[in-house]
């Protein structure tokens, strides 16, 4: 049996609550933000987006450094821990300062608004 790794799904920080259909065990995800912290100790990176936060582990991540300030974006599995606690098991990950962050929200959601139009055409045609 072939082991199939999915596409990360583009989402926000914002959208990471509990409520989102994207906070779910195991949800291969695409996020973006700022580093706030990282620990060497424990390669875990905090990356934020305005106020929300979220906990990225990065153990499996290999001539990447990190600076905190800059923005990363990393592609992986999302666990939840007790207390709706989400981290993201990284899988790869890179340094994409220079990126404007209102801009990067905005064309996801244009994308998306452009896959449910495709998707509705499809019903009808």
């Amino acid at each position: 049996m072939a082991y199939r790794i999915e596409s990360g799904a583009l989402v926000t920080l914002q959208e990471l609550c509990p409520s989102s259909p994207f906070f779910k065990e195991g949800a291969s995800l695409r996020i973006t933000g700022k580093l706030r912290e990282y620990s060497v100790e424990t390669a875990v990176a905090l990356v934020a987006d305005g106020e929300t936060v979220l906990n990225v582990d990065t153990q499996h991540l290999r001539d990447l450094s990190f600076r905190v300030g800059s923005i990363y974006q990393f592609i992986g599995e999302l666990h939840i821990e007790p207390g709706n606690e989400a981290i993201l098991r990284a899988r790869t990950g890179r340094n994409v300062d220079g990126i404007d962050l209102n801009l990067y929200r905005q064309s996801i959601k244009l994308l998306r608004q452009f896959l449910d139009e495709q998707d509705r055409s499809n019903m009808l045609g």
